[in-house]
């Protein structure tokens, strides 16, 4: 039976600007109060979603539009965070596909565009950005329809309508020459309009016995988890006696205590929710992703969401360097990791946990190093301190074939560095599908194994003087390719604690580049740079000059040493060696030796070339 509700995902690549179009549909249906102080992008609520502009955590809002309304799902357009994509789709009837007026679609459009279709979601495109000079509105439009032709979409989705317009200025139209004439005057009526027309009415009858399946998880320290999902068959009431058919297959009789209805940007209590919409439920315990909660008369359970496996780990462990604790960290040992990543769990459905050689150490899997070095900044930032491994890719052996992760990756560079680009991907055995000129870019699109992206992305934009920007999604499995070369470089190591001095580091300044300031503490095995040739190089960076009765005309004062280059968490995961770790706390993130002392670790060489 039709009600008057449309499920509606908003799917796009990464800075096309989805988050920003939700804003405007937010305000021009009043969904906040006229004096109410909204500053952009609410729909990225967290810390690093504001700071990076992209979304990483999927959301749901609601909007009212005469009468009808309207569940939009915000979703993330990073490869990574894939998991949230592929459950929040199966809440939906029909999709956004938001793409950029000049950059067209790219990677993260075709994964996320083969997911909904995978869902049979009705398309509406919206060619965003029109206002940008280098905007090519009709060839991003065919450009479309040949991904759709790609991706195999039915007649049906072919048949898809297109808006021009801005989310920012919060105007579409569908008439392309209107739109290139500017926003003045226009809204977005017309967008939710085909967004009611097009996208259809959800066909779930709230008469039939219940039956909700859950797509993803929320906590809150008054009523513990909470499920959310789409009802897609009866009701689902507070207080009412349930059966939680799980994932492996058990059934139990639970009792649900509370429901949560969506109500613009937040949540409210009520009695309860009919088929066809989304709620969140509490009070039932050990709930997971994919669990269907069924009538008790007919305990029937929906199909199992197949959640994104891991594809990299990483091996966490307590900071045991010399500045542990120095930095205000407030939780610091084995307990307090460990329950930290435990709540992780509940809401973090792609993520693994295992404990790790020895009680200090946790194996920690996810989808790659985004996904992971976006758990331990949050982390980081929330006052826990530890130290890091090198990401390892996760292997499988198919049909007796050693098997690795591939990624599809998509390079967008300058026309005169092609010719580096493909060297240094060719050099991480990737192989080029294609290449088009766009302008006075080139786009080239390779398949690469997961392991030699670790770190290509400062190369690139070493070769390219910063001017390569690249994207990748996951590909599949293929055949391994073969060993690939490490960091080339070696590194310049701390033999000494203390303080760094000008004169120490003004003398080594030809020995390659440093990591760190002058007149910062250091430690002994503690990376203080990149050193210029291949090997790493012991080196005093806290040696003091000598006094003398002989007076220098002041050379600190006009001789300055060059910036240091500065690591973020993920920058330093894609760095690091295997004999080193990330020491990462509140205030710093810094590179050091597994073994602090030279003699240890020429000690532990000696082992490795034994065994």
């Amino acid at each position: 039976m039709a009600q008057n509700i449309r499920n509606v995902a908003i799917i796009a690549h990464v800075d096309h600007g989805k988050t920003t179009l939700v804003d405007g549909l937010l305000r021009q249906t009043g969904t906040f109060r006229a004096n109410q102080a909204v500053g952009e992008c609410v729909m990225d609520s967290n810390e690093l979603e504001k700071e990076r502009g992209i979304t990483i955590l999927a959301k749901n809002t609601v909007v009212d539009y005469q009468g009808t309304r309207i569940n939009i799902i915000d979703t993330p357009g990073h490869a990574d965070f894939g998991g949230e994509v592929e459950r929040v789709l199966s809440m939906a009837d029909g999709v956004l596909l938001l793409v950029d007026a000049a950059e067209g679609p790219m990677p993260q459009t075709r994964f996320v565009l083969q997911k909904a279709f995978n869902h049979h979601l009705k398309p509406i495109v919206v060619v965003n950005k029109i206002d940008k000079p280098d905007a090519r509105a009709q060839e991003v439009v065919n450009e479309v329809f040949d991904l759709f032709i790609d991706l195999d979409a039915d007649e049906a989705a072919l048949e898809f309508p297109v808006f021009f317009g801005s989310g920012r200025q919060g105007w579409m139209t569908s008439d392309l020459a209107a739109a290139k004439q500017g926003g003045e005057g226009k809204s977005l009526q017309t967008l939710f309009e085909a967004i009611l027309s097009h996208i259809p009415a959800p066909k779930d009858d709230p008469e039939l016995p219940l039956q909700f399946r859950v797509t993803s998880l929320d906590w809150s320290d008054y009523v513990g988890r909470i499920a959310i999902g789409r009802v897609h068959r009866g009701r689902v009431k507070a207080a009412e006696r349930v059966v939680h058919l799980s994932r492996s297959g058990t059934q139990k009789e639970v009792s649900v205590r509370g429901v949560y209805r969506f109500v613009g940007l937040g949540r409210e209590e009520t009695k309860q929710v009919d088929a066809g919409d989304l709620c969140g439920v509490y009070g039932i315990e050990n709930i997971e992703i994919g669990d269907t909660l069924a009538a008790i008369e007919r305990p029937e359970a929906m199909p199992i969401i197949a959640i994104d496996e891991p594809t990299m780990t990483i091996v966490m462990r307590v900071n045991d360097s010399p500045f542990a604790g120095k930095d205000g960290g407030k939780f610091m040992t084995s307990r307090h990791i460990r329950d930290r990543l435990e709540k992780e769990l509940r809401v973090n459905v792609a993520l693994r946990v295992q404990q790790g050689e020895s009680a200090d150490q946790f194996k920690l899997s996810g989808r790659g190093v985004m996904h992971l070095g976006f758990l331990l900044e949050t982390m980081r930032r929330e006052g826990y301190e530890f130290a890091v491994q090198k990401p390892q890719v996760l292997f499988k052996e198919i049909d007796g074939e050693k098997q690795e992760p591939i990624e599809y990756l998509t390079v967008d560079a300058p026309a005169d560095a092609v010719g580096k680009v493909i060297e240094i991907l060719g050099n991480r055995k990737a192989e080029m599908l294609k290449m088009d000129r766009k302008g006075t870019f080139t786009r080239l699109e390779f398949t690469v194994p997961a392991r030699g992206l670790i770190g290509v992305r400062s190369r690139l934009l070493n070769a390219t003087a910063g001017q390569a920007t690249m994207h990748h999604v996951f590909h599949g499995y293929g055949s391994y390719r073969g060993p690939i070369e490490e960091r080339t470089a070696g590194v310049l190591v701390s033999m000494a604690q203390g303080q760094t001095t000008f004169y120490a580091m003004d003398g080594l300044r030809d020995r390659g580049t440093f990591f760190v300031p002058e007149g910062v503490d250091v430690y002994e095995g503690m990376v203080v740079g990149e050193h210029c040739k291949d090997n790493d190089l012991v080196v005093n960076v806290v040696r003091e000059k000598k006094a003398t009765n002989i007076r220098s005309a002041g050379k600190e004062i006009f001789v300055k040493l060059p910036p240091p280059r500065a690591f973020g968490v993920e920058d330093a995961l894609e760095y690091v060696g295997e004999d080193e770790l990330v020491e990462v706390t509140s205030k710093s993130v810094r590179l050091r030796k597994v073994h602090l002392k030279e003699t240890d670790r020429k000690r532990n060489e000696r082992r490795s070339e034994t065994v």
